[in-house]
């Protein structure tokens, strides 16, 4: 068993990354900044899930901050599964300055300490928002990824490159996994399915940007917390799709939660952010072929959990701002 670094481990994809690494018997060094970009309660609800765990330990660090990390790589590991970073498309529009410093400068921490510490792996979240409005779908690891149509997307892209030089320079083993629309129980509440279910279940206005029919391969986070993990394998520097290869109707999504609750949505629509993509797709033979990985929980049964999930934690989550 080895011993890993998982950072944004407080965060959705985080925590459950750092939980399947505990189920297996590695030792978790988990580290979180529990910043305010949403409602801190998700990721102290996540947190205290791992906390009191064997072979846990939580260290609250910025990746931002060099001097922090000094300290927490002075015990080593075996690799690090860097999933901390700032998300979201639309806000990164606003305040492009912090997506680089978490995404970007954070990476570039990271990766340098693992050279001076001889940790030899290293796993980089990533984000099929690279792929931008031009490609074929289904989206292949070999498309076109220079001109991102986001701030959060241009600071993945510089992220993965960086970690492309530092594989050249040092020898580092790389995977960057570029991960499709995650979804599941206590996910991040600006995306999509949180709002929807929140939303339609509380009777509050169903915001719909476009006209509903965009697409997107929603993938189950206990799915992608595999895939992360299964990255640990040495590879040399690959980029690997982390997708469902399904991809959903978003007006067929709030159809089911409508069934799923016994509510009905009210709808209200407005034109497409000039930052959305129309429609994701993965291609995932890759995944397949080198990862031995496929999802596994089917997009309805995902969406279910997400509800139950929702209506066992509502006296709370029913406050959690979503924005519009």
């Amino acid at each position: 068993m080895g011993r890993y670094l998982v950072t944004g481990a407080a965060g959705f994809i985080g925590s459950k990354v750092a939980g399947q690494l505990l189920d297996r018997g590695d030792t978790v060094v988990g580290l979180d900044n529990i910043n305010d970009a949403y409602d801190v309660r998700l990721k102290h609800w996540r947190l205290k899930r791992l906390e009191g765990r064997e072979g846990f330990t939580f260290e609250k660090v910025d990746i931002v901050d060099r001097e922090g990390l000094v300290r927490v790589f002075a015990g080593g590991f075996d690799g690090v599964i860097n999933l901390a970073a700032r998300a979201g498309v639309r806000p990164s529009v606003e305040n492009p300055w912090i997506y680089n410093d978490a995404n970007y400068t954070g990476t570039l921490n990271l990766l340098d300490l693992c050279v001076r510490h001889d940790v030899p792996k290293f796993v980089l979240s990533s984000t099929s928002s690279l792929y931008g409005g031009d490609n074929p779908r289904p989206y292949s690891e070999t498309a076109n990824t220079d001109h991102p149509l986001s701030p959060y997307a241009a600071s993945k892209k510089a992220a993965e490159v960086m970690c492309s030089t530092y594989h050249y320079l040092h020898g580092i083993d790389v995977t960057v996994n570029r991960y499709f629309t995650v979804y599941g129980p206590a996910g991040r509440p600006d995306m999509s399915l949180f709002r929807f279910v929140q939303w339609i279940r509380e009777g509050k206005t169903v915001h719909v940007y476009g006209d509903g029919h965009q697409e997107r391969d929603f993938t189950y986070v206990d799915d992608v917390a595999r895939g992360a993990i299964a990255g640990l394998k040495p590879v040399g520097y690959e980029i690997i799709n982390l997708g469902s290869d399904e991809p959903v109707v978003l007006i067929d999504v709030i159809r089911m939660i409508e069934a799923m609750t016994g509510e009905t949505a009210k709808l209200e629509y407005s034109p497409s952010h000039k930052a959305d993509m129309q429609a994701t797709w993965a291609n995932i033979t890759k995944a397949e072929t080198m990862l031995g990985w496929r999802p596994e929980v089917k997009f309805e049964e995902g969406l279910r959990r997400l509800v139950e999930w929702y209506d066992e934690n509502r006296s709370w989550a029913r406050d959690i701002v979503t924005g519009t």
